[in-house]
């Protein structure tokens, strides 16, 4: 059976599962234009997962997925947060918050699985690495396809080992956080990673990172690739969850406007530069998720003050090929040969 007979979709092409930006409308959308929507359900409690998920099955009786975070486990250093926590104080005050305060979130990934083995989406995909064996286990046996993300080679082999459905292989071009199991994981060009994959891996490899043309598209299909998964060329659509300054940014944005940086969120990630990456880049930055935790409210902030500056405005290298209209135009218009 193909990849769009398994998933019950139209085309080979599964909508990025940008956390924060994918809205139960955006999601229910994409689904609804024949490609596999996907909840960024990362940042989600498993409360909050369960209401996105109904959200979406109100909108649409077709299928889409849930993407999770696998939490890092990262050792609590009070000194190093201490450090980076300082380092924000001046960008606070430049926004009018010298005396904001950083709660530290709680992961909530087991209660999550709970949640979608409940549901029962089409797929749930995985993010900074492999679940544990029972969750692998208890997703199967409640039907849900899973799909790891991987960067390398070896990563890609281990999501294949570990018995999951299909592979994201994500080049050095995609937008967002770079899905590596590990924070320092090398940058591979999407071509050269296919490559390297195509000939080791017998599931099938979705490819990610800066796709955002159909002639992009038909060239990675014929050299090996099942799907694409699409991001950025959606951002600024009508149903897209990104904020106005958000799209507006995105929009604007060059060739040459994104860079990979680690200082919103402790964990490398592309996005279009501003003031804040150019002012903490040589700042101390706690690990990822605390860093996380310790600009959210700066990113809240800058989202009502409509300051881009201050926003992390994750994008891939081809952003200016973003569309604009609604989803199904945009789809449509990613659909049609150059």
């Amino acid at each position: 059976m193909g990849f769009e007979q398994t998933l019950g979709i139209q085309h080979p092409i599964i909508q990025a599962p940008m956390a924060g930006i994918t809205s139960p409308e955006f999601v229910a959308a994409c689904t609804e234009a024949g490609v596999l929507g996907s909840i960024g359900a990362g940042y989600l409690s498993a409360s909050d997962t369960r209401s996105v998920i109904q959200e979406v099955k109100a909108l649409t009786n077709g299928p889409f997925s849930v993407n999770l975070f696998v939490p890092d486990n990262t050792p609590f250093d009070q000194e190093q947060l201490r450090l980076a926590y300082l380092a924000l104080q001046p960008v606070g005050e430049q926004l009018g918050m010298p005396f904001w305060k950083a709660p530290l979130s709680e992961p909530d990934f087991h209660g999550q699985v709970d949640v979608v083995i409940e549901e029962k989406p089409a797929a749930c995909s995985f993010t900074f690495g492999i679940p544990d064996v029972e969750s692998v286990e208890r997703l199967h046996d409640a039907g849900v396809l899973l799909i790891g993300t991987s960067t390398t080679v070896d990563e890609a082999m281990a999501v294949q080992q570990a018995g999951l459905d299909m592979v994201v292989i994500q080049g050095a071009e995609a937008g967002g956080h770079r899905g590596s199991f590990h924070p320092g994981g090398p940058l591979i060009s999407l071509d050269a990673l296919l490559e390297e994959v195509r000939d080791i891996i017998q599931i099938p490899i979705i490819v990610a990172g800066g796709i955002a043309t159909n002639e992009r598209m038909s060239g990675l299909l014929k050299k090996g690739a099942t799907a694409v998964q699409i991001g950025t060329v959606l951002l600024a659509t009508e149903e897209s969850g990104a904020s106005s300054t958000y799209k507006q940014a995105v929009l604007d944005a060059t060739s040459d406007s994104t860079v990979i940086t680690d200082v919103f969120s402790g964990r490398p990630a592309r996005g279009i530069r501003n003031r804040f990456i150019e002012q903490m880049n040589e700042s101390p930055i706690a690990p990822y998720p605390y860093q996380n935790d310790l600009t959210k409210r700066i990113r809240k902030e800058a989202a009502v003050q409509n300051n881009a500056e201050f926003l992390s405005l994750w994008a891939g290298s081809s952003v200016q090929h973003t569309q604009t209209g609604t989803v199904e135009s945009a789809i449509a218009k990613f659909l049609t040969k150059d």
